[in-house]
């Protein structure tokens, strides 16, 4: 099976995964600030408070290589898509919640669409002509960079 051709046209694809890395980076550093105020926020404990951070770190641990495979088997864009489930549904969780428990599912939720960045490199290799690779992944990455500066 060959792989998919590079199309002339891919502003829009590479403006998509732009964005889709800002609003990644963004939720992944989203409530960094926030950590000394999530025990008062959420009525529990500090210790408890840490794990409001903690479980996306560690989900997305576990979902970035997973994504990345079932990407290489079932599709990249598919594969994005489904990981925007997962982040968008523990966006409204987070949003939504006034204790810890629900913060920690939204935000392990989160997690599990972070394996939406390294997708997008990949879709960036099939769709985007070799002599734009490098600018669109550079822009790609310096995505990630802007979407944590926003979230903090």
């Amino acid at each position: 099976m060959d792989a998919p051709q590079p199309t002339a046209r891919t502003g829009g694809v590479v403006a998509t995964l732009a964005f889709a890395g800002t609003v990644a980076a963004v939720m992944q550093t989203l409530v960094t600030p926030l950590i000394a105020e999530l025990p008062q926020l959420l009525n529990t404990t500090s210790s408890n408070a840490t794990w409001v951070i903690t479980v996306t770190l560690l989900v997305s641990a576990v979902c970035v290589p997973v994504s990345g495979r079932l990407g290489d088997l079932l599709g990249k864009r598919r594969m994005l898509l489904v990981c925007a489930v997962p982040l968008f549904a523990g966006s409204v969780v987070c949003a939504l919640a006034s204790s810890v428990v629900p913060m920690i599912i939204g935000r392990g939720l989160q997690g599990m669409g972070m394996g939406m960045v390294p997708l997008g490199i990949a879709l960036l290799r099939d769709v985007v002509p070799k002599e734009k690779l490098s600018s669109s992944i550079a822009l790609v990455s310096a995505s990630l960079g802007i979407g944590g500066a926003l979230g903090l």
